[in-house]
Parts: structure tokens; sequence; C-alpha cells
């Protein structure tokens, strides 16, 4: 990959908000994503309301180094809307059925698969299949890159991972991290912290422990030299402050 990417994931489930099941769906994605280098640039749960998803979409549309997993909403109840409002912000509303995941569902259900089964192979255009390793009913994928799956952690787990290891096996961009952990409260470092300029990404992240008052400091980017040169300022700017430091991130 030449290109930093922004990767978005986007789970649907009234069930989920109303407290009736758990969500799983993040916490794989982005241990997924983390061990091959990538990151969430965000995450959605949304209910089962057509213009929300419709808008959540058209948001991550709008980022042309966008990547999105979308989990639920693609079977054939009335209340599975993905598949219609894919199509509608991906390719303009037009689907058709897909042959080949016409012929695994009838393959999985055979006289079962009509009336209503059959309509999960119902599918925005151009759409390319993930394997369902649970059912053999697909998930599905458009432009190599928004990704469609089940609502069932069993069935877009496996799918999760065939599509990252095939597309998105590993960030190639180096990114440089320094860190250390300083004994005082954030505001003792805001000063400092202002003059990190916006290609360094600054993190700051507060800690009490035995109640003392502590702030693990990360800066991280593409540019070595410039994340060594702020790192320096920033120790100085502690020695001099007479400030206690340990380089080290304790919050690991």
């Amino acid at each position: 990959m030449s290109k930093e990417l922004n990767f978005y994931s986007v789970i649907i489930g009234t069930e989920l908000l109303n407290g009736r099941r758990k969500d799983s769906h993040f916490s794989f994605l982005n241990e997924q994503l983390l061990k091959r280098g990538w990151r969430h640039k965000a995450s959605f749960v949304v209910e089962d309301d057509t213009l929300l998803m419709e808008n959540i979409y058209n948001l991550i549309k709008a980022d042309e180094n966008s990547v999105m997993f979308s989990f639920g909403g693609i079977g054939a109840t009335p209340d599975d809307y993905t598949r219609e409002i894919a199509a509608k912000i991906f390719t303009n509303g037009i689907m058709n059925y897909h042959e080949e995941a016409k012929e695994l569902i009838i393959n999985q259900f055979k006289e079962e698969a009509y009336p209503h089964r059959i309509n999960m192979a119902y599918l925005p255009q151009n759409a390319k299949l993930l394997k369902n390793v649970v059912n053999n009913v697909p998930g599905f994928y458009l432009e190599n890159r928004f990704f469609f799956t089940p609502g069932f952690p069993s069935m877009s787990q496996a799918m999760v991972v065939e599509a990252l290891d095939r597309y998105y096996e590993r960030n190639l961009i180096v990114k440089y991290r320094e860190s250390l952990t300083a004994y005082c409260g954030e505001n003792d470092l805001i000063d400092i912290m202002k003059t990190i300029p916006k290609e360094i990404e600054l993190s700051s992240l507060p800690k009490i422990i035995d109640d003392k008052r502590m702030v693990v400091i990360s800066l991280s980017g593409h540019d070595k030299e410039l994340i060594l040169n702020y790192f320096a300022k920033f120790i100085k700017f502690l020695e001099n402050s007479g400030v206690k430091f340990l380089l080290k991130d304790i919050s690991k």
C-alpha cells in the first residue's frame, strides 16, 4: 500500500443498542487491523434505520481513502435493509441476482431456498462474494473496499479475515513512535503540546496512581527525524520545568 487508509466499521442492529445482545464485531475487527499495522478511523453502532444507514454510508463513501466493514442486515427478513441501502449509495440503486450466490443458496437450502432465502442473492451490481463458513450464504463486497457481512460473528469473522488477507494483509507504511511518562498533570504540559505540528500525532493519556498524577505522552508519525526532534524538545521542556519523567509508556 502506498497511502494511508482509513478503516471504518458500521455495526447495524437495534438489538445491540437496546441491550438484547452484546457486540463483538468491533473488538474482533480492531484486533485484526492492529495486528496488520492498520487501525480504525471510526466505528458506528446504529439501529435499523434506513436514513441513518444512508447517511453513515455516504459519510464513509466521501472519504476517498476509506475501507468499510459493515455488519448485519444482509438477510431476507423485512428489517434487513443493508443490501438495498448499499445499492442505493454505492451502485446508483442497481441490483441484480448474483448467479453464484443463487447457486450457493439453492445448494444449501434446496426447495426451501424459495420464496424468501433466494433474495439474499439479490445484491448491488458488480458485487463480489465473501465465503460463509457456517451456512454458505455469502457476504459481499464492492470496489474491493466496502465489505458487507452478516450480523452473526460466527459468520462475519471469517469474512473479515478473508477480506483483509486478500486486499489489506499488511500496512507497509512505517509509523514511528516515541513515548514517555511525565509525573505531573496535563495542564503542566499544554504549552509544549501547542508547539507540536499537525504532521505529528500527539497522544496525551492522564493517569492517577496512588493519588499521584502522571501523563503518558506519545508522539507518532511517518517522519522519524521530525518525531525525534520534537520528542527531544519535549524532554528538554520537562527537564527545564523540573518535572520528573520516565522514558517508558506505563499504560502498556
